[in-house]
Formats: C-alpha cells, structure tokens, sequence
C-alpha cells in the first residue's frame, strides 16, 4: 500500500491570467477574471492505493500534524492492512515528514506489528513514491473542468471523483513500473532519472 498527502489550490495562478481576445472585447465580462485573497484556499487530501484497489480519501481539516496522523494511521490504514492482507504479509508505505516518524504513530505501528510491515523509507528520498503520479491525474482532470470549482466544497467533491474514476489498469500498470524505475534510479546513483512523477524529476539518494 502506497500513501501520501497532497494539497489542491482552488485557484491556480502565477500572478497573470492569459486570454485570447479580440481588440474591442478587453472589458468584455467573459474575458476578466475576479481575484481572490490567498488564491481562495486549499483542500489536502491523504490517500492510499495497492496493486487491488484504492483506498479512501481523507480530507485533512487542519494542519497535517502528528495527531492528526495517528488517527489516520489507526482508521484507515490498519483496518485496510487487515482486510488486504489477512495473512499479514502486506508492506505500507508512508513518507518522512515529521508527523510520519512521531513516536505516538511509531508505537501504533510496533503495536501491531504482526498484521503489516512498515516499509523502509530513505531519508530526504526522491520522488519515486507512484502515488504522486496519480495527484498528477487528479489535478489534471480538475484543471480541464468547465467551469472550475469555485468553492472549496466544490473542489473537494471533484477531487474524490476524479480520484475514483483513475481506471484500476493505470496505477497497476503504474506499480509494474516500479522496477525499471528503482533500477533507474540506482544506475544514476541518486542522480537525476528521466522518470517523473508529477512533472517532477527523480532526486534519488540512499535507495
């Protein structure tokens, strides 16, 4: 099971906004755009895929923090680690960020050690975590809507479609790439790689 948090802009923008006009047509209502403070807000979603099926979106209200984590880490993941692998056998994997490596979720974690292994998963590591390929697909398909979210409940509600509608072939084919992509990433020796995630390239170090 491969997880991951990812914020969405309910605008996004930087700082222009292009247009095709013609020349009579520059305070036409339909080619100006309002602004809004802050780019009107953001929605961070956590969420968990396998080679089966996906897991649940969660929509995290506030800052991601330690207690915030624990909770997830209690219900869904463990549940669903259950329900995947009965016969404990399933790895789950989870980033660095310091609300992954508090001791509260560590002790959760060694609690129920035999139902799941907790992957290892190197310090400041590169983007090779295939998740973040599918954040790529959702925000993909929100930008191509017509007309965009103007709300944050609205953006919300079209991010778990979009992410319910990723077919089951693309993250399987997405996880049968893994291989290449590690080896890809040893042979540059935590160099660059011509592997992206997210329109991000791969920093590799300590794989």
């Amino acid at each position: 099971m491969w997880s991951d948090e990812s914020h969405f802009q309910l605008h996004h923008a930087d700082g222009r906004v292009r247009i095709w006009r013609k020349q009579h047509e520059s305070m036409c209502p339909t080619c100006m755009s309002t602004t809004l403070q802050a780019g009107g807000g953001s929605v961070m979603v956590w969420g968990m895929f396998s080679w089966h099926d996906f897991g649940p979106l969660i929509c995290v209200q506030q800052r991601l923090n330690s207690t915030t984590y624990l909770s997830i880490a209690a219900d869904p993941v463990h549940p669903i680690m259950l329900r995947a692998y009965p016969n404990g056998d399933g790895f789950f994997q989870q980033g660095n960020a310091p609300c992954h490596s508090a001791c509260i979720v560590q002790e959760l974690f060694q609690e129920h050690e035999g139902d799941f292994t907790l992957l290892r998963w190197p310090p400041q590591s590169p983007n090779i975590n295939p998740i973040e390929h599918l954040w790529d697909k959702v925000k993909r398909a929100i930008r191509q809507l017509v007309p965009q979210p103007s709300i944050l409940t609205k953006l919300d509600s079209a991010i778990h479609q979009a992410w319910c509608q990723i077919p089951r072939i693309t993250f399987q084919h997405l996880l049968e790439s893994m291989p290449r992509r590690i080896a890809a990433v040893r042979k540059a020796k935590g160099g660059p790689t011509k592997h992206w995630w997210g329109g991000h390239n791969n920093l590799a170090t300590h794989v």
